[in-house]
């Protein structure tokens, strides 16, 4: 088979690339290769009832299939320079904002109208945060909710399902060039096209590396992100998420002078297991619908860990992390804060006795067995500095759930049009090691779709 244009990962850098090309340049034959289902395909077997934890499906339905990672996210998109990747630094930091922006307004035609906008700017929080040591990150976040951004997901996919061949369910074993085309392998079949597009996010990292190797494309080592994700109940925070929502606050630690910054706020949210190269880690979600929303919030409060020599494998230590918590909790390890400071294990009793009902089943336990101290130290500080702002942040019951990981791909070497050496072959979102949001992916995919259209002309 021949196409045009062959995009490997259907995330929000794939769609949004598969989107413009199509709406630009209808008569183009593009395909679109993705490992994991459908979007109606995608359902993860844990219930809470029958099914209590990760049962290792060959696909996992939360981090792979159309939508990406970020399918059942609560679909934040953060409209910002300030976190979510480094786009800017390739494309220029207006430009960058102008994509988020247009992915924005595709978004609200696409069924996210009516969802809110909020914003940072002149917030009374940013002096409070000060005050105590803290920093508030500038943004615009547009919330759609999980419900919504399945909603905006599934109209994408009708558009585009007539205008691009969808390969679902197919795997991509390797990525060959020669003499100025490029061949997409999957299995015994065989694709041509004459640019390819890679958007294969953080859960194709390994992939990526070997794809990486094999063509001789120059990467560099990226950081890995480590810590845990704290539920408490939601009026702890309501003062900050009902003005702001998504409050990005960065705390440098006093013993360490390391980097905690609160990550993937969920207001009224449940607590979700991802697992990524089978293993099991973290997250969180939460519903624009109100009859769907839970009392608590959760957020991951992380620490950034980058390595230099002689040691280049961040992903493998964050792997290395979560594995010790899966070795001794079976999965997802919980422990509230009071049997953390006291340096005592959870239990089922001391977890149901709590003021705090957790929205995920998990194992009961000690973090401090499995998170390095430096880590736990810079984590406890940061919860004791959250507790100046938003006061019952460090209660005994508040939970923390371990462990999460943000494992970033390596950075792979692009020039400014996010093109390798290889004339043609472009690499975006997460899986470039260059963005780290849903935002910034989906621009990237807008962004190389008008280059690649720019140089057809």
């Amino acid at each position: 088979m021949q196409y045009d244009i062959a995009i490997i990962g259907a995330g929000p850098g794939g769609i949004f690339s598969a989107y413009e090309l199509t709406k630009r340049a209808p008569s183009l034959k593009v395909a679109v290769f993705e490992a994991g289902h459908s979007l109606e395909k995608r359902r993860c077997p844990i219930d809470g009832k029958k099914v209590k934890s990760c049962i290792g499906c060959k696909s996992c339905s939360i981090m792979s299939g159309f939508g990406g990672a970020g399918a059942f996210s609560d679909g934040k998109y953060n409209i910002t320079n300030d976190f979510g990747g480094t786009l800017y630094e390739y494309i220029g930091r207006q430009q960058a904002l102008d994509l988020m922006h247009y992915v924005d307004e595709i978004n609200m035609l696409y069924g996210g109208e009516g969802t809110k906008l909020y914003s940072t700017a002149g917030s009374q929080f940013k002096k409070l945060c000060i005050q105590h040591k803290l920093k508030l990150l500038d943004a615009s976040v547009r919330h759609l909710g999980t419900d919504i951004n399945y909603v905006v997901l599934q109209n994408l996919y009708n558009e585009l399902k007539d205008k691009v061949d969808f390969y679902f369910d197919t795997p991509v074993q390797a990525i060959e060039a020669k003499n100025g085309v490029f061949t997409v392998v999957c299995g015994g079949a065989h694709y041509e096209c004459e640019q390819c597009i890679v958007s294969v996010g953080r859960s194709g990292s390994k992939w990526m590396e070997g794809v990486c190797h094999a063509l001789d494309i120059p990467t560099k080592s990226n950081r890995v992100d480590l810590g845990v994700r704290v539920e408490l109940p939601a009026v702890v925070f309501s003062h900050l998420t009902d003005e702001l929502y998504e409050s990005k606050i960065v705390y440098r630690t006093e013993k360490f002078e390391d980097n905690v910054r609160t990550f993937c706020m969920n207001p009224h949210g449940i607590v979700v297991n991802e697992n990524t190269n089978g293993i099991v880690t973290v997250n969180g979600h939460s519903y624009e619908d109100e009859a769907m929303q839970t009392e608590n919030t959760n957020f991951a409060l992380l620490v950034a860990k980058h390595f230099s020599e002689p040691f280049h494998d961040s992903n493998g230590y964050g792997e290395s992390v979560a594995r010790l918590s899966n070795m001794l909790g079976g999965g997802v390890i919980v422990q509230r804060f009071g049997d953390l400071v006291r340096g005592r294990r959870s239990t089922v009793k001391r977890i149901e006795e709590g003021l705090v009902t957790p929205t995920l089943a998990a194992t009961p336990g000690d973090l401090s067995l499995v998170l390095p101290k430096r880590i736990l130290d810079g984590i406890i500080e940061m919860i004791y500095a959250l507790d100046k702002i938003a006061p019952g942040t460090a209660n005994d019951d508040t939970l923390l759930y371990g462990v999460e990981v943000k494992f970033y791909n390596m950075e792979v070497a692009l020039d400014e049009h996010l093109e390798t050496a290889h004339r043609g072959l472009y690499v975006i979102g997460d899986g470039s090691g260059i963005t780290h949001s849903l935002s910034h992916a989906s621009a990237s995919g807008v962004f190389v779709a008008r280059d690649i259209l720019a140089k057809r002309a």
